[in-house]
């Protein structure tokens, strides 16, 4: 079936995952952030129903299909208010990884766990002076005896509270070449030398922010995922269906955000007419509409390309999907809250905490103008300015 026209197997997934999405809602995860809560229940209902580990291999629980599905669960949650973030990280790019990359033993130890949602693994790669720039990463593994010893600091670093472990790129010395590679490993929660703090955000969400220490932090042989030689193919490996779950997060805040606009268009009167009646109001709604439902079709396109085995292909359209949806996420949302004047800025009506949840998209997990550079140079054959 092409990605354009979504099977019914699809429709029905959305269907499905769209009832349980309704049963939480915005004021479900907005109380769970306000009191510091986590979405466990929403997350336990999700696993049981096997919507959390639909990608995963079926041999270690999971669903056997792809990050398609796994991205059509997320918007579908995302489109009734209550998206789980940690969908992003934990399935998608670790599981993925793990998947694909990782030993028999790994495989036995965390696939299972991150399938059926008993256990979460979190993801770090950014870093206080790299950022977009992985050539930069500063944490280091190198070998003693049998074991790595990992030093370095991550930030930005989502859910470490609540994971089991986290999946830690770092970087180790080429015996051959004396250069630095990136490499993967599964560092334990209470691993010592493993330490945590959360950082301020101004966006108010159930999924915290950390910043990573690691001070001679020693793992077994055991810890590093796949071949210390193709860390860099591994590492894009979990970066394409963070971008494309990105998108499909950033679709569904646009859906629900567009939503709310719309109810609240067609039943508000300020003269004699609802406000929906007028072109100045409909017309910008209907052209956030559009660009949601064009960045969906690059997000099925890109996931289509991945789950196929395109990684090259999938690399450029995932950018391309987690730019378009980044975009039209943020219109959507600027749109609705204009929509409701006044009261696009109350509580009541929750849209507007999601202008600052929007920008996210455009900034995370990679930006707008970094996607720009990826395309100018990959696309377009443009040289590099750096």
């Amino acid at each position: 079936m092409s990605p354009i026209i979504e099977s019914a197997e699809h429709k029905a997934l959305r269907s499905a995952v769209a009832a349980l999405g309704q049963r939480y809602g915005r004021e479900y995860l907005a109380r769970v952030a306000r009191e510091g809560g986590h979405p466990d229940e929403l997350w336990a209902d999700a696993a049981k129903l096997g919507y959390l580990g639909v990608n995963l291999p079926e041999a270690y629980g999971g669903g056997g299909s792809g990050i398609a599905e796994l991205a059509i669960v997320l918007e579908e949650l995302g489109a009734a208010g209550c998206p789980l973030l940690m969908m992003v990280v934990s399935p998608a790019i670790c599981g993925t990884v793990i998947a694909r990359f990782g030993t028999d033993d790994q495989k036995r130890t965390w696939l299972p766990g991150l399938a059926d949602g008993s256990r979460t693994m979190a993801f770090g790669i950014t870093e206080p002076d790299a950022g977009s720039n992985s050539h930069r990463i500063t944490t280091t593994a190198r070998r003693d005896g049998d074991d790595w010893i990992l030093t370095g600091r991550k930030v930005f670093i989502s859910g470490v509270d609540i994971a089991d472990a986290t999946l830690i790129v770092g970087r180790a010395e080429d015996a051959r070449t004396g250069r630095l590679k990136p490499c993967l490993f599964i560092v334990p929660r209470d691993t010592p030398g493993f330490g945590r703090s959360v950082m301020d955000m101004e966006l108010q969400a159930a999924e915290k922010q950390f910043e990573l220490t690691l001070d001679e932090v020693r793992l077994p042989a055991s810890a590093l995922v796949g071949d210390e030689d193709a860390g860099l193919l591994q590492l894009f490996a979990g970066l394409n269906p963070e971008r494309i779950m990105t998108a499909a997060f950033a679709i569904g805040m646009g859906r629900y955000a567009l939503a709310r606009a719309i109810e609240y268009a067609k039943t508000r009167q300020v003269w004699k007419e609802p406000i929906g009646a007028h072109q100045a109001v409909a017309h910008p709604l209907a052209q956030a509409h559009i660009e949601l439902e064009l960045a969906r079709l690059m997000t099925q396109k890109a996931a289509a390309l991945y789950d196929a085995g395109d990684d090259m292909g999938a690399g450029e359209a995932a950018n391309m999907a987690k730019y378009a949806a980044g975009e039209a996420c943020v219109r959507a949302v600027d749109q609705s809250v204009h929509t409701l004047g006044g009261n696009g800025l109350t509580r009541e009506y929750g849209l507007a905490s999601l202008i600052t949840a929007s920008r996210v998209a455009r900034i995370a997990p990679v930006s707008r103008e970094m996607i720009l550079n990826f395309v100018s140079h990959q696309t377009l054959g443009l040289p590099k300015s750096y």
